[in-house]
């Protein structure tokens, strides 16, 4: 009788232990229903949806626009090499800070390298006048980023 106890409770062991690594299986292959291979290839994603980028921090320069239609003119020029850079996919996120600190925006680049990011940065023409500085640092955030510019098309009005 004794074995017959022990034979039963180390069948229903077996079975409990069987049942519960088949349920981990079958969440571990399931939990992301919508995982899509070929987007997450074609965007540069990790196994965690992430890549790396560098960011930007755009503060105030050493030099003031002296006249308003300078300045205006300025940051025309400062917004058109935004689009250029985001239509070129090398800029995924881009805006200004509320407020009038010195820390006035972020840019986040599609880049492999902080050389590559400043080589972008030279071609703004707020840090060309400088009106602007930039601190760059590398970044770890979802390559889903790169996806944002187009997204951001469907929904904005006004083209900057």
């Amino acid at each position: 009788m004794k074995n017959y106890i022990l034979i039963t409770i180390t069948a229903l062991s077996l079975i409990a232990c069987c049942e519960t690594k088949k349920e981990v299986i079958e969440t571990t292959n399931t939990s992301n229903t919508i995982y899509n291979d070929s987007l997450a290839k074609k965007i540069g994603a990790d196994d965690y949806g992430m890549k790396k980028y560098v960011i930007a921090f755009l503060k105030r320069g050493p030099n003031k626009s002296k006249d308003s239609i300078t300045k205006t003119n300025l940051q025309r020029a400062h917004l058109d090499n935004i689009t250029k850079l985001a239509e070129e996919g090398k800029l995924v996120l881009a805006g200004p800070f509320f407020g009038d600190d010195d820390l006035r925006g972020i840019y986040i680049f599609n880049v492999e390298s902080i050389e590559e990011a400043k080589k972008l940065t030279a071609s703004d023409p707020a840090i060309q006048a400088e009106t602007l500085t930039m601190e760059l640092k590398e970044w770890y955030g979802s390559a889903a980023l790169v996806l944002i510019n187009d997204l951001h098309k469907k929904i904005s009005k006004i083209i900057i």
